[in-house]
């Protein structure tokens, strides 16, 4: 925009309203501005105003004119039909986009050369450091889980960290910005802080040394009393009702609010806390934690929901808080859960009771850690079967409040992939060893400071067994769906992979699954120098993303040969038939257990406290009318009809095959 000198007439009209400059030849305005709205305005350094000529429509119906009222601005830049008034300190260092609307704030300033919160160490996992992550505005969960756990590769952290404080110098400023259609209001102090497009702070008790990465698509939502230092928050989340936040990076979709404190921790997409408080925590996509007796310390979660009382502990009064724990992606924690540091809990495992014997279940997902008598009890697999397990997975995808087109974390949210079914294959192996050295008739057996019940390893491994059938029957009937084979040839041929990229371990960053043999190819490239920017490191995160299912593929074609004992090479259609039988006997198998475990909620016992003061019968009514009839449940009636679409879905690929057997 071009600015020119204010006129005499207009600098009289200004002087005439109460505004006062140190020198009238350093304001400078828009050609089309007049002086109508500003009054009681003091000018020093250089500043440069737009035109006032709009109204604002405030809550309530009242309106307000465009212009500025009761400030002091100090080397700051006023877009174009903005609302400045009543900033009981003043502004400083600023370039305010225009439309933007700030009233009743302390202060807001830029004091020397700062990087908005780029480049600040959160000390996570380990809070006497040697784990930190550099924040920034472009952190993705992956970016994050390697800067924080690859350790062992000490040239690649150099890189990350040169690459992330290359990004905080260049965006580094002794002027903040405040973007366009911004609302400020009865907000405290605010330093070193610049604010995205569409952002709302509403009471903000205090913000200092940050970025609000707010836009049009997704408004970042900032409320009463909250306290944040040194902090990032992203695209579309929302923080509010006196949350406390130091060092910490907040992803894109988060809602933390209601006095929720934490420190030195990162939330990665879709996170929510409430009430309750983190501490050197790694929040990865879609942790949940409500309540306010619940602290997360020191620990890496993902997919995870954290029950009231919830805790865990990072050190044993010897050398200090240095001992870190993992709950792998969708584990859940019951009311008053304890977990003593170190541990590691396997995917989609649920953590009930106190547990301190800092076992290790990662190759045993799916599984129950129920504590008796100061015994850690694993029952595998268990949670395959679980309506709430599949319930989970149903959600997550549906709550993701992402409306921001451009996403930072690469989410996957299938429950069996390569990283769950590799393990469950690891854990069937496991159990079978159990089983073999201590016999099939002892009642319980040893793992990793776990107890396993005979009865409970014996099932966990027909879990196990049930569960890998479908995942691999999946893959196979997806890779050879709405194809009529006219020969045996021409099915081998197409199960031929249209990569070798997938081929052996698969692991999952923070949400992001993965070839490992992709993720090591990245990390080198990062070492050599070959990537040296975040874009270009996001950009191998989507297109990894992009591959999964052609990645998946290569993985699942070698385990089919051999977790059945087939060869590529002479594999027949009476030989895919056999596993297309297995898959259909596993998914119905699965479903017919989701079905019972369904029922459950259904029973007499589910209706205690229902019928006040009446009989059985009126006992039932309440509860079918506040919790509906077993049959007309929506998650019973799809796994009803999923039952029947996997079933035609099998019969069709077996007539498709018979062709070639004629």
């Amino acid at each position: 925009m071009d600015y020119r000198k204010l006129t005499e007439g207009e600098i009289q009209r200004l002087q005439s309203q109460a505004c006062r400059a140190d020198d009238w030849n350093q304001v400078f305005v828009a050609d089309a501005f007049t002086p109508d709205h500003v009054h009681h305005t003091c000018f020093s350094g250089t500043v440069r105003l737009g035109v006032f000529t709009t109204l604002f429509t405030l809550e309530g119906g009242i309106r307000k004119h465009a212009g500025l009222r009761h400030v002091s601005l100090h080397n700051v830049t006023v877009g174009d039909d903005c609302c400045i008034e009543n900033v009981h300190n003043y502004i400083a260092n600023y370039d305010i986009g225009a439309n933007t609307f700030i009233s009743n704030v302390d202060v807001l300033l830029v004091d020397g050369i700062t990087r908005f919160g780029n480049g600040v160490e959160a000390s996570v996992l380990n809070e006497t450091g040697g784990r930190e992550v550099l924040i920034n505005d472009k952190l993705s969960a992956h970016h994050a889980y390697i800067m924080a756990l690859y350790r062992h590769r000490p040239e690649l952290i150099e890189r990350l960290k040169s690459i992330t404080d290359y990004y905080a110098q260049k965006h580094a400023s002794d002027r903040g910005t405040i973007g366009h259609d911004v609302i400020i209001v009865n907000s405290g102090a605010i330093k070193n802080v610049r604010v995205g497009d569409c952002c709302r702070i509403h009471g903000a008790s205090r913000l200092s040394n940050g970025s609000l990465n707010s836009n049009r698509e997704a408004p970042v939502h900032i409320g009463h009393g909250v306290i944040c230092d040194d902090f990032i928050v992203s695209s579309g989340s929302h923080i509010d009702d006196g949350a406390m936040l130091t060092r910490c990076f907040v992803g894109q979709a988060c809602r933390l609010g209601h006095n929720y404190s934490a420190s030195d921790s990162l939330f990665f997409s879709n996170c929510q806390g409430e009430n309750g408080e983190a501490c050197a925590i790694f929040a990865g996509p879609f942790t949940v934690t409500h309540h306010k007796s619940t602290l997360l310390i020191a620990g890496m979660f993902s997919f995870m929901n954290a029950g009231s009382g919830s805790n865990q502990s990072n050190h044993m009064y010897k050398l200090g808080p240095i001992h870190q724990g993992t709950l792998e992606r969708g584990a859940k924690t019951t009311s008053d859960s304890y977990l003593l540091w170190p541990a590691r809990v396997g995917a989609f495992s649920l953590v009930m009771g106190r547990h301190v014997t800092h076992s290790d279940t990662t190759n045993l997902p799916f599984s129950y850690l129920i504590e008796q008598n100061n015994t850690t009890y694993l029952v595998p697999g268990v949670n395959l079967r679980s309506v709430g397990t599949i319930r989970d997975a149903q959600k997550w995808p549906k709550r993701d409040a992402r409306t921001d087109s451009n996403r930072l974390d690469f989410i996957n949210y299938n429950l069996l992939s390569p990283y769950t079914v590799q393990k469950m294959m690891k854990g069937r192996d496991i159990l079978l060893g159990l089983r073999k050295a201590s016999g099939e008739l002892s009642d319980i057996y040893s793992y990793h400071s776990t107890k396993i019940r005979n009865s409970s390893l014996v099932k966990g491994i027909r879990f196990y067994e049930t569960a890998i059938h479908k995942f691999l029957g999946n893959s196979l009937i997806k890779r050879l769906e709405g194809i009529d084979f006219t020969s045996e040839a021409e099915i081998r041929a197409r199960l031929v992979p249209d990569t070798s990229t997938g081929v052996g371990e698969w692991v999952d960053i923070a949400g992001l699954i993965a070839p490992k043999s992709e993720i090591d190819a990245l990390l080198c490239s990062i070492e050599s120098g070959s990537i040296n920017r975040l874009k270009g490191i996001n950009a191998e995160f989507a297109r990894m993303h992009q591959n999964y299912y052609t990645y998946e593929w290569t993985w699942a074609y070698e385990q089919l040969q051999a977790f059945y004992g087939l060869d590529a090479d002479t594999l027949t259609a009476r030989e895919v038939i056999g596993l297309v039988e297995k898959w259909k006997e596993a998914v119905i198998g699965l479903d017919h257990l989701l079905y019972n475990d369904a029922k459950k909620e259904f029973s007499m016992a589910s209706m205690t406290g229902f019928g006040a003061d009446g009989t059985r019968q009126e006992k039932e009514q309440d509860f079918e009318q506040v919790r509906g009839d077993f049959e007309s449940n929506p998650f019973v009636r799809a796994v009803i009809q999923h039952m029947g679409e996997k079933d035609d879905l099998g019969d069709e690929l077996i007539e498709r095959l018979k062709k070639v057997l004629h």
